[in-house]
C-alpha cells in the first residue's frame, strides 16, 4: 500500500529568489516541505539523485504508516532497515501483514536507500527549527514534518540508520561498540565479466553497423568514435556545441574536441559569462542537465575533472591516429548529414529535423548497429554504449599508461575511479601468466 505520492512542483527559494522544478513527496498532510527544501539546497545534484532521495523517503513514510503497532520507535526504524533487505512478504503464508509487499533487495540497493535517508535526516538536524519541531512525541506528531524531525533525532542519538561518525577520535572510541541499528554488510564482488566493447569488433561497428541501405550514418559514427576512441561518457555527447569541435592548431589534420561544463563553461559568445546564460538568452533551450530526467532533452552530467579555467576538458584520442579519422567523419557529417536547426541551437548532433539529438535516439541507433554486425546488445557483453568507455580505459592500461595518466585521460577527479575500467579478467591474468612462463622457458 502506498501512503505517499510523488509530485512535480515549482519551488521558489524566498532567500535567493531562485526557482526550481523539483519532485516532491506528497503525504496525507500535504507536501513534505522540509524535503523539498533539502532538494532545493542540493539543486546542483542530478535528477537521478533527487529521484532516489524521493523514492527512499517515500519508502520510510510507507513503512512507518504501515507499522503503527510498534511502540518503540528505535525498534520500528531498525526493522525498517532489515525490511529493505529481507522484504515484507511471508512467502509461506503467501501474505504480507503490513500490506507493503516489498520484495527482498540486494545489499547495494538497501545501502543506497539508507544513504539517502541519512543525508536527509542529517540535513534536518542542522536546521534552526530542529528542536522546536519535536514538541509532540513521535506517535502523537500531527504532521510528517514532525515525524521526520524525530527520525533525524533518533538517528543523531542512536545511529539508527548508519553508524555515522564525525571524527577519527570518535571512530576509535566507537570501534568496539556494537551498533544499535546497522547497515547490512555488503558482499565484495569483483565482476569477472568483461564489460568493455570487443576490441576486434569496433571497426566493424563503425564502418558496417552504421550503414543502412547504402546510407552512412556519419553522426552515429562520430558519436561512437568519441565514446570508444575518446573515452567520453554517453551523456557528455549531448552537451557538445558545434563550435567545440575544431582543427587542432598543433597537430595537422587532427580534430580538437573540447567538452565544456553545460552550465559554467565559457560561452561561445563573449558577451555572456557562461553557457547557461548564453543558452537562455540566445536560444529557447537550457543546459541539457537542467531538464527533468523524464524530459526528452535531458542528458546527465557526472562532474568530470576539468583541465582549463574556461570550464572544459579536451578529448584525448587513443589510438592517437583516430583524431584524424574522427575529423574526416565529422566533416562528412557536417557536409552530408547534419540538418541545420531552424531555431539556431548550438548543439553539435541533430536529428533529421534539425532538433538536438537525444540519448534515447542514439541508444536506439547504437543497438541496431550492434545487432547489424551480429552481436547481442547486452551490458555484460560490453556491447552497450558504456562498454566503449571500458574499452578506452582498458586500451590505455594495455598501452602502459600509469594510473595518474589514465585518470587525466578519462577525466576522473579521483585516481582510483579509473580502476573499475582497467581491472583484468581471469582470462587476462591467465594469459599474462602463460606469457611470463614462456619468457622464463626461453
Amino acid at each position: 500500500m502506498k501512503y505517499s505520492l510523488k509530485l512535480a512542483v515549482s519551488y521558489t527559494d524566498t532567500a535567493s529568489g531562485n526557482r526550481h522544478q523539483l519532485p516532491a513527496v506528497y503525504t496525507r498532510n500535504g507536501i513534505l516541505i522540509s524535503h523539498l527544501r533539502y532538494l532545493a539546497w542540493y539543486s546542483e545534484k542530478s535528477d537521478s539523485w533527487k529521484e532516489k532521495s524521493i523514492f527512499s523517503v517515500r519508502l520510510l513514510i510507507d513503512y512507518i504508516e504501515a507499522t503503527s503497532r510498534f511502540k518503540k520507535i528505535i525498534t520500528l526504524l531498525k526493522n525498517f532497515t532489515e525490511a529493505l533487505v529481507t522484504g515484507t512478504i511471508d512467502y509461506e503464508a503467501c501474505d504480507d501483514s503490513l500490506g507493503l509487499f516489498w520484495k527482498p533487495r540486494n545489499l547495494s540497493d538497501a545501502n543506497t536507500i539508507l544513504f539517502h535517508i541519512t543525508a536527509y535526516t542529517d540535513f534536518l538536524a542542522r536546521q534552526d527549527e530542529y528542536e522546536e519541531s519535536r514538541i509532540n512525541p513521535f506517535r502523537n506528531a500531527s504532521s510528517w514534518e514532525e515525524r521526520m524531525n524525530w527520525c533525524a533525532y533518533y538517528h543523531k542519538q542512536a545511529n539508527v540508520f548508519l553508524n555515522h561518525l564525525s571524527s577519527y577520535a570518535e571512530a576509535k572510541k566507537a570501534a568496539a561498540r556494537k551498533r544499535l541499528i546497522y547497515t547490512p554488510a555488503q558482499l565484495v564482488i569483483s565482476n569477472d565479466k568483461a564489460e568493455r566493447f570487443p576490441e576486434d569488433k569496433i571497426e566493424s561497428l563503425i564502418h558496417d553497423g552504421f550503414v543502412c541501405k547504402g546510407r552512412v550514418d556519419y553522426r552515429s559514427q562520430a558519436m561512437t568514435m568519441l565514446l570508444n576512441y575518446g573515452g567520453l561518457r554517453k551523456s557528455e555527447l549531448f552537451h557538445i556545441f558545434t563550435s567545440d569541435i575544431t582543427i587542432h592548431p598543433n597537430h595537422e589534420g587532427e580534430a580538437l574536441v573540447r567538452v565544456y561544463h553545460p552550465l559554467y563553461g565559457r560561452s561561445p559568445d563573449p558577451k555572456y559569462k557562461n553557457r547557461s546564460e548564453y543558452l537562455r538568452s540566445e536560444t529557447g533551450y537550457q543546459p541539457r542537465n537542467r531538464y527533468r530526467i523524464t524530459e526528452r532533452l535531458y542528458s546527465g552530467w557526472k562532474n568530470p575533472l576539468m583541465t582549463s579555467k574556461d570550464g572544459y576538458f579536451e578529448v584525448i584520442f587513443n589510438p592517437t591516429c583516430k583524431a584524424k579519422e574522427f575529423l574526416i567523419v565529422w566533416v562528412n557529417y557536417l557536409k552530408y548529414q547534419r540538418v541545420e536547426p531552424s531555431d539556431n541551437h548550438p548543439f553539435a548532433f541533430t536529428n533529421d529535423r534539425g532538433e538536438p539529438d537525444t540519448l534515447k535516439n542514439f541508444q536506439r541507433r547504437h543497438k541496431r548497429a550492434v545487432e547489424r554486425i551480429g552481436l547481442d546488445y547486452k551490458k555484460e557483453l560490453g556491447t552497450t554504449e558504456h562498454g566503449h568507455r571500458h574499452a578506452y580505459g582498458y586500451r590505455g592500461r594495455k598501452l602502459g599508461l600509469s594510473q595518474v595518466e589514465l585518470q587525466k585521460a578519462m577525466h576522473h577527479k579521483s585516481p582510483n575511479s579509473c580502476l573499475v575500467y582497467i581491472k583484468p579478467t581471469s582470462d587476462d591474468i591467465r594469459t599474462e601468466m602463460r606469457e611470463s612462463e614462456n619468457e622464463l622457458k626461453q
